[in-house]
């Protein structure tokens, strides 16, 4: 006889339909260099990733450009983005005195490890107190991020209450402060929340951490575990997706899918490069992405005086540096978050 823990997720899939491209930036420079940055994402608003440099037709006034002539690559984003994840673990009370400890640990262990060797990623605790606790600061660093992690076991709480409302709070501030720091011309964020329970603090209302949430740029995902969680406040937290957890067994599954989301989201955005064929005037170029048998399309201006021979699509594209901060949203933010559904149950065999 074994037994094993059989983890289920579901999440809804997007249907037929159109892509949706949003612009993030764009820049042109000689000698006939023209590049455009954005995402995709199908119809329903679910990530787009892994296309490639000829799963998109460039047309220029709506003739399309060859893609041999044209040198048509996908860049490294890094040149021009970086992305930051703020991992948010409620230690109060609640959580540092009980058994779920050593899984919370472990479960953030692997998140950050996942996302380590694609953006920058700092682990931050709260409890009752105003501030929430550093435990990690941004790093890049795989090994790093693990280790951070491992320190949550050794948190004791300043104030056993629950500041939920003021720690998201908080670590929208500390994020805007780490992107601020940044050299990169586009910066991106996104903060993960773990609780298990509502706000008992009352530091902050609901209201204004709602208000917060809906004024960033960041991206947020929640994942809640315990009876004492109530899903209207953790959708309303994880306006990207949340996750309602009913077996602790299951919490390490929840923050490998919430990372899996993560990983996909950042995976959606695209630079798209190209050497533009124009020599003078104002011209309109459009992108067309294909997937799966459905399509969608951005537009941008540009001017080609002055444009020659001898381009490299490659180089990197002067994407403006002198705005601080966040990279403004290219999307609208949900109302509340989708849910994914992930369950632990023992299985006899």
């Amino acid at each position: 006889m074994r037994h094993w823990i059989a983890i289920t997720a579901c999440l809804c899939v997007a249907g037929c339909g159109g892509l949706r491209l949003n612009i993030i930036d764009s820049a042109y420079q000689r000698p006939s260099n023209v590049a455009v940055y954005f995402t995709v994402d199908t119809a329903t608003g679910d990530p787009v990733t892994g296309l490639e440099a000829d799963d998109f037709r460039i047309y220029e006034d709506g003739t399309i450009v060859s893609v041999a002539e044209s040198q048509q690559t996908i860049v490294n984003p890094e040149v021009a983005a970086e992305h930051y994840t703020l991992v948010l673990v409620d230690m109060s009370g609640s959580v540092s005195e009980s058994d779920q400890v050593p899984l919370i640990e472990a479960a953030t262990q692997q998140l950050t490890s996942q996302l380590a060797d694609h953006q920058r990623v700092a682990i931050y605790a709260f409890d009752g107190s105003e501030d929430i606790h550093r435990i990690t600061p941004f790093t890049q660093s795989e090994g790093a991020a693990s280790a951070g992690a491992g320190r949550l076991s050794g948190f004791r709480p300043r104030d056993p209450s629950t500041n939920l409302h003021g720690a998201v709070v908080a670590a929208i501030t500390e994020l805007d402060s780490a992107l601020e720091r940044s050299r990169t011309p586009l910066r991106f964020g996104t903060v993960v929340v773990f609780t298990d329970g509502t706000d008992r603090a009352s530091r902050v209302s609901a209201d204004e951490m709602s208000d917060a949430i809906e004024n960033s740029p960041y991206d947020f995902f929640a994942i809640g575990v315990g009876d004492e969680i109530d899903e209207g406040v953790l959708g309303n937290v994880g306006r990207e997706g949340y996750v309602m957890v009913d077996d602790t067994e299951a919490i390490d599954a929840a923050f490998q899918r919430i990372g899996e989301r993560i990983l996909r989201m950042t995976q959606r955005y695209y630079l798209l490069s190209y050497c533009s064929p124009a020599r003078a005037g104002m011209h309109t170029v459009t992108v067309e992405a294909l997937a799966d048998g459905a399509s969608g399309s951005v537009s941008y201006e540009f001017d080609a005086e002055g444009f020659g021979p001898n381009c490299n699509s490659e180089r990197p594209p002067p994407f403006d540096t002198s705005q601080g901060g966040a990279t403004p949203r290219a999307r609208q933010r949900r109302d509340r978050g989708q849910r994914f559904e992930i369950r632990a149950e023992a299985v006899v065999e």
